[in-house]
């Protein structure tokens, strides 16, 4: 089957590197400000968040999550053709992420779910701050058509 993958393969760690880390600036705030259309003080206004005891703007939670894209990586090279949806995503924001901070995203596959033509990759992420700090954790859902499928059921006459 053309543009199928061989589940198995993605258990191997370059399936999910992510290269780098990722320096958070004052312009990704405002782009991502801009795409969102968010306009909480919380994200923009330096004197709003001082008053509640930030050191300056957050970054929306979505901004972080966008370093966990699986596509950033070698993970889109590995599937190919086989992708047929991205299924499914949570998770967790557990420390704030501030302009200057520097993020460091990991996507490791936790499942593999054979269906008869296709499979569901999960792919656990989270993502570190310079500190070392654990700042995200979740998962990611894909469904890829399989290399190998098992033949058709044939019914009874």
């Amino acid at each position: 089957m053309s543009g199928a993958v061989d589940l198995s393969s993605l258990k191997q760690p370059a399936a999910t590197d992510v290269p780098g880390d990722h320096a958070v600036t004052e312009a990704n705030f405002a782009a991502f400000q801009t795409v969102s259309a968010d306009n909480h003080p919380i994200h923009y206004n330096v004197e709003y968040c001082r008053e509640r005891g930030h050191p300056g703007p957050l970054a929306h939670g979505f901004q972080v999550l966008c370093f966990t894209a699986a596509g950033a990586g070698t993970f889109a090279h590995v599937i190919g053709d086989s992708l047929i949806a991205f299924i499914e995503q949570s998770s967790k924001f557990l420390k704030p992420v501030y302009p200057g901070d520097t993020l460091y995203p990991s996507l490791a596959v936790a499942e593999l779910t054979p269906q008869r033509t296709t499979g569901i990759v999960t792919i656990a992420v989270t993502v570190h701050n310079q500190k070392n700090e654990l700042i995200l954790t979740g998962e990611q859902k894909y469904l890829l058509k399989k290399c190998n499928p098992e033949a058709p059921v044939s019914r009874a006459r």
